[in-house]
Order: C-alpha cells, then sequence, then structure tokens
C-alpha cells in the first residue's frame, strides 16, 4: 500500500503526554457541559467494571487517549479494554456471554458487528436525561448512523477520527521540473491537466502523474451516492456512476500513467517517490516515508457535485443493550468525546467529530510533522451529506458487499478488462443477485 499502517512515532509519543494533561482537566471536558445537567449521584459510588470492545484500535492507543481521563473522572469504574483477534470477536464473546458494555462500531460493520446480535440500544432516552447536545457534533455524522438503521434510533456517538480525502503532492519531484505546486480548491479538470505535466521519464525513471486510493474515491464520492438505489432493487443512478468512473479513469489513459497490475501497486507509487500526485484520505494511521518530502491541498471538485469535501465517516460509541451499567458507560462514552481529549486528538492529527472552529484549527499543532503540513486543506470544504440509504421495508445488502462490488467493476473498467458499459451491467446485476441472496436468509 501507498503508506505503513502505523500510528506516525511523533503522534504517539505526543499523545502520551497529552493525555496526562487532558486527564487533570477532564472535569472540564464533556462540551456540553454548560448546557446539560448530569443527574446528581451519591457521593461514594460503588466500584464497577466497564468492558470496552473494538476492532482496529490496539490497547495503546486506546491507553494515550482515553485511560488517564477516564480513570482520573471515575477513579470507581475498572475500564477492561478488548480488541478483536481470534478467539475473541463479538460472536465469540457473545458466545461465551462475555458482551462489552461499550463498542466501538462504523457504518460498514454496524449491523453485522452490532445489530445482529442484538446488543443495539438507543441513546436517546440518555441523551434527553443527561441534556446532552448533540448539536456540538458535525450533525452528517449523528444523521449518518440515524438514517442508516432506518428507525430513527441513535446507535453511537460519533468518534474521531474521521477519514477525508485530500489530494497528496510531492513536492521534490515539482520542483525538480519547474512545475507549480497544486493549491487547495482546485477542480478535477485542473488536476488532470498538472498530472499530465507530471507524467514523465526522468533518467530512465517513470514519473507517475496520479495514484490514487480507489476505496476511497468511490465509496466516499463526492456526490453521496449510493451503490443500491434507495428505493429500486438495482444500481443507484448508473448514469452518475458512470461519471465517477470516467473521473477517475483519464488519468490511466494519459500515456505512461497506465493502471498498474493492482490497486495496491497504484497506492504504493506515491510512498516510493514515483508518483507526483495522489488522492488519499488523511489519516494518522498512515505514514509517508521520510525520505518523501510531500504536503497536502483539498480534494479536488467534480463538475456537478456539491463543492464538500467526502471521506470515510468516523467510528461510533455505542452501548450494548445487555449492559447492566448503561448511564455509567453513557457517561464514559461522553467523557471520551470531552472538548478537551477530542481538542488534544485534533493537534496530534486526527480529525473532530466536533463543529467546534478551534478543535477543528487545532488540526495537527501539536505534532512534529503535521505541523508543518497545510492542514487547512483536511476542512477546506465541510464534509458532505451521509448518502441516501434504503427505504424502510426494503432489503438491503452489508455495505461492505455493496462496496466491493462497485470497487471491482471499477477495477474492471481501468485495466481494460471489460469497458464502462459492460461493468455498469454486470455490477448492477450483482447487486441484485445480493439482493436475492439476502432476501432468501
Amino acid at each position: 500500500m501507498l503508506f505503513k499502517h502505523r500510528w506516525v512515532p511523533l503522534t504517539l509519543a505526543g499523545l502520551a503526554a497529552a493525555v496526562t494533561a487532558a486527564g487533570c482537566g477532564a472535569g472540564s471536558g464533556t462540551g456540553a457541559d454548560k448546557e446539560r445537567e448530569v443527574p446528581k449521584t451519591e457521593a461514594k459510588q460503588e466500584p464497577i467494571a466497564l468492558s470496552i470492545f473494538t476492532d482496529g484500535v490496539s490497547k495503546e492507543e486506546f491507553d494515550k487517549r482515553f485511560r488517564g481521563a477516564l480513570e482520573k473522572k471515575y477513579p470507581h469504574i475498572t475500564i477492561r479494554y478488548q480488541t478483536s483477534s481470534v478467539g475473541n470477536k463479538m460472536a465469540d464473546l457473545v458466545a461465551r456471554g462475555e458482551t462489552p458494555d461499550i463498542i466501538r462500531t462504523d457504518i460498514p460493520a454496524l449491523r453485522i458487528g452490532y445489530l445482529d446480535f442484538n446488543l443495539g440500544f438507543d441513546l436517546t432516552p440518555l441523551v434527553t436525561k443527561y441534556k446532552y447536545d448533540l448539536s456540538r457534533f458535525n450533525l452528517a455524522f449523528i444523521q449518518e448512523i440515524k438514517d442508516y438503521t432506518r428507525d430513527g434510533k441513535l446507535y453511537g456517538l460519533p468518534v474521531p477520527p474521521y477519514f477525508p480525502n485530500v489530494l497528496y503532492y510531492n513536492k521534490d519531484l515539482f520542483d525538480k521540473f519547474g512545475v507549480p505546486y497544486p493549491n487547495d480548491g482546485m477542480t478535477w479538470d485542473e488536476v488532470y491537466e498538472l498530472s499530465k505535466k507530471m507524467t514523465r521519464t526522468d533518467a530512465g525513471k517513470p514519473i507517475r502523474g496520479f495514484s490514487a486510493n480507489v476505496t476511497g474515491m468511490l465509496r466516499d464520492n463526492p456526490f453521496s451516492l449510493p451503490i443500491l438505489d434507495p428505493e429500486k432493487d438495482q444500481l443507484a443512478d448508473p448514469d452518475k456512476w458512470r461519471s465517477i468512473f470516467a473521473n477517475l479513469q483519464r488519468f490511466y489513459d494519459v500515456p505512461g500513467n497506465a493502471y498498474p497490475d493492482t490497486a495496491a501497486e497504484d497506492m504504493a507509487m506515491f510512498g516510493k517517490g514515483n508518483a507526483a500526485l495522489s488522492a488519499n484520505l488523511h489519516s494518522v494511521y498512515l505514514t509517508i516515508p521520510p525520505e518523501i518530502n510531500w504536503d497536502i491541498v483539498s480534494l479536488p471538485t467534480m463538475e456537478g457535485a456539491p463543492k464538500r469535501v467526502s471521506q470515510r465517516g468516523p467510528a461510533y460509541w455505542s452501548i450494548s443493550e445487555t449492559s447492566k451499567h448503561k448511564e455509567e458507560a453513557f457517561q464514559v462514552v461522553m467523557e471520551m468525546l470531552s472538548d478537551d481529549i477530542q481538542m488534544e486528538d485534533s493537534r496530534q492529527g486526527l480529525p473532530t467529530t466536533l463543529n467546534d472552529k478551534a478543535v477543528q484549527d487545532a488540526l495537527g499543532s501539536g505534532n512534529a510533522i503535521y505541523k508543518t503540513k497545510n492542514m487547512k486543506a483536511v476542512s477546506y470544504y465541510p464534509p458532505t451529506d451521509p448518502t441516501p440509504k434504503r427505504k424502510p421495508g426494503l432489503i438491503d445488502v452489508p455495505l461492505g458487499n455493496q462496496q466491493a462490488s462497485v470497487i471491482a467493476a471499477y477495477l474492471d473498467v481501468v485495466s481494460g478488462k471489460s469497458d464502462m458499459n459492460t461493468s455498469l451491467r454486470q455490477l448492477d446485476e450483482k447487486l441484485k443477485k445480493l439482493l436475492e441472496e439476502q432476501k432468501k436468509k
């Protein structure tokens, strides 16, 4: 892949010290403290244990971001943190009667990793009881989880980071060839022309003008276009999908920039110094080798699409229906989403789920790498609206399966295995087949 899946070392170091500081001031950081009145509790609280389960977040990260603040504010609560692993996946825990109290979910896995186990718990009554202000969040993230389940229930609160798409560029390559750097606010047409200028051979070494994270570009498309039609059993708006495919395909039609054998190889080009531009997610989990002199600008806008930044949405803190300590779990969730913790997250490069401009503007300012980059590019445009979901009463297909299908269809086109019309027709047929399989369940 283009980047190595690890934390930026300086990010971890910064978080280690920062969370300690955040814990010391945790009592003032829910972001809704002024608006809500926490119900009175007994002065002395009985010790309890809460289990938290995540898939993909290490214990090291959790401890550095959250544990210090939680232990400071809730000394009577013992946090038992569990990550998904062989023999300890959600199905295993449920089967053993060890269902977690708090679960880190996300939209693609919300159903198969949470709701299908009958663990769904609507947070709305606790939001009301604690007068918790949902407007502190970017409302697109709240609407996303409400829309997905099609019942209006609130099964989680959005936790950083989310993953906005940006355009990376190799400054050394632009300097070497005397081409001006890209800017925030460019269109895809402008970037296309720039990529043609940068595609060349230098001392026998091919330089690609453009590479991309295909998943991010299709799943997080600028139209917020769903894959399955919200009202019909078919591919949603094939003409718009055609325009999305064609917008990306033209970059690989440039002589010298043909699509490589695999998507992973395409993504790897930038990290090897062989690509001038790369459309990809901003993520602290993706790092670029230190020898690459890079920066970012806002993701280009597409004709006919809103001027918004497309993004992979955040994860959510959810509470299990089976938890015996739902109120305490909600208090822990509120603290993990506090202003203090989100400010430090932002300083270390994790985009916030809050509307707070001060928190947004702090992005990367406490990190040795990110503070030298154009981090304003991440929020140059507001996030796109949630993708429209299937109407109630219609059978749906797990989002991960839909995404795999559309990516496969695009790769067939860009690699020359099939033409655009054939690929889109086969995608429609694939989706209908997946729907039939769901109907038989």
